[in-house]
């Protein structure tokens, strides 16, 4: 398996000690020393690079990287895969995605969701159904104190008093069990009017707002189902609520084709917006549709993401900073074992919840009775769905085995793996090529933000 990635973000080179996480920021000598060892002796590093550099300072980087090594900081040993057979035995669920709103009021191009029905009826959830699956969720959550309804569509403000009416609901129900719950929400922002805006910035943990970019970015792909853009009728409302939001936890959330490759011009519109908090994602579709991103289109995406990250880190520091939310990355605190081996948890930890009351893996699997898992009026979950998804992590994905991006990627999107591959189990070259890149920019965002701010 890979040991060590390295990688130079400019002009630093930076070290990524795959298994522990530990990054290094390093001189170009000990940069250059980890090309030969621990493939070669010490004699013979020292021949290669004689040329380059003094003996005695190469033999010097040499005691550096092994004093690293004797403490687990680089070339650890992989400790996660011993982990993995062990995951998720309990089955204890901490969130749901209600999709309280099959129906939207736009009628996206791109829309996964085909345009807001998944390729059923236009219903909306019912009072009965939302309360058990409230009640579900508290039940399959064993001992965990803390809990997660998001609230979802299509559009989930067309079911408005529904979604009011379930957090006061949950908050009951969850006292009742001595639990925590915590709600968060997506919307397109059309009906996100004044009185709305002030009941999600007091009841939402999180609320996700939709905006691709640029007026025209936008409105290509967005829009109502006369044709019109909606970017004239959602930017004001957005813009309002994240003034109103202030600090609390919010982002806006934009999706990228093949026909806005210079994407990062999107994001920045974003950002001059007085938005802090973004993420423009790249579409993810069958490779038949116009606009799905493909292979030949990698260099173009890998540029942007440079220039993103050129822009980030001009603006720290100054009125106009902002967050992108791929390259966002705790090297101190990351997340824990069971996140790192299969991400976000969908088919075990984290289900879907249709209007009719049926459970999926996730949000984007629903419709697909292949993935019905269930349903919250009989309480049971189809066992093999479950184990098919709780062990497609890292050490079971081939491509993911030596990748040194295993363990900050988690083995990506399930759903986009599937959609992409045809599996759960394989994965989305495309999609790997991308997030490898990000986390790059991540990493280099954080030490290059850090030094910034010494250098002042």
């Amino acid at each position: 398996m890979t040991a060590v990635h390295k990688f130079i973000k400019n002009g630093i080179p930076i070290v990524l000690d795959v298994a522990s996480g530990a990054v290094h920021v390093t001189d170009k000598l000990v940069y250059r020393i980890l090309d030969f060892y621990p493939g070669r002796s010490d004699e013979a590093v020292i021949d290669s690079l004689k040329s380059e550099f003094d003996e005695a300072d190469i033999a010097e980087g040499l005691e550096e990287i092994k004093k690293l090594e004797a403490d687990g900081l680089l070339f650890s040993k992989d400790v996660y895969e011993g982990v993995a057979a062990e995951r998720y035995n309990d089955q204890v669920i901490k969130a749901l995605c209600l999709h309280v709103a099959h129906d939207c009021n736009l009628s996206c191009r791109y829309c996964f969701a085909s345009q807001g029905n998944f390729n059923g009826e236009r219903l909306l959830m019912d009072r009965e159904t939302a309360r058990r699956a409230v009640d579900f969720l508290i039940e399959k959550s064993g001992k965990r104190h803390s809990i997660e309804i998001d609230f979802f569509g299509g559009e989930p403000l067309l079911n408005f008093p529904l979604v009011k009416d379930t957090v006061e609901y949950g908050k009951k129900r969850a006292k009742e069990a001595g639990k925590d719950i915590r709600f968060t929400l997506t919307t397109n922002a059309v009906a996100l009017d004044r009185d709305t805006a002030e009941y999600l910035d007091e009841n939402m943990y999180n609320v996700v707002l939709s905006l691709d970019g640029r007026p025209e970015v936008n409105d290509r792909m967005r829009c109502f189902r006369d044709g019109t853009g909606s970017y004239g009728v959602i930017v004001d409302n957005i813009r309002g609520f994240v003034q109103r939001r202030e600090n609390r936890s919010y982002f806006v959330r934009g999706t990228f084709t093949r026909e806005n490759l210079d994407f990062s011009k999107d994001v920045l519109h974003i950002a001059d917006l007085g938005i802090k908090e973004i993420s423009v994602e790249p579409v993810v579709s069958g490779p038949e549709e116009p606009y799905s991103i493909r292979e030949q289109d990698l260099d173009t995406v890998l540029c942007e993401y440079d220039k993103l990250f050129d822009e980030c880190l001009n603006r720290a520091g100054t009125p106009d900073e902002f967050s992108f939310y791929h390259f966002k990355v705790n090297l101190y605190n990351g997340p824990c074992a069971i996140k790192r081996l299969s991400g976000c948890g969908a088919g075990n930890q984290y289900l879907a919840v249709t209007p009719e009351g049926d459970l999926y893996p996730c949000h984007q699997f629903v419709g697909d009775r292949a993935f019905l898992m269930g349903n919250v009026f009989d309480g049971e979950l189809d066992r093999d769905i479950s184990a098919a998804f709780r062990d497609a992590h890292v050490y079971n994905k081939e491509d993911c085995r030596d990748c040194w991006a295993r363990l900050w990627c988690s083995g990506g999107c399930h759903a986009n793996c599937y959609k992409a591959a045809g599996s759960i189990r394989k994965n989305y070259r495309v999609g790997c090529v991308m997030e490898k890149k990000r986390i790059e920019c991540a990493i280099a965002l954080e030490i290059l933000t850090r030094l910034k701010e010494e250098e002042k």
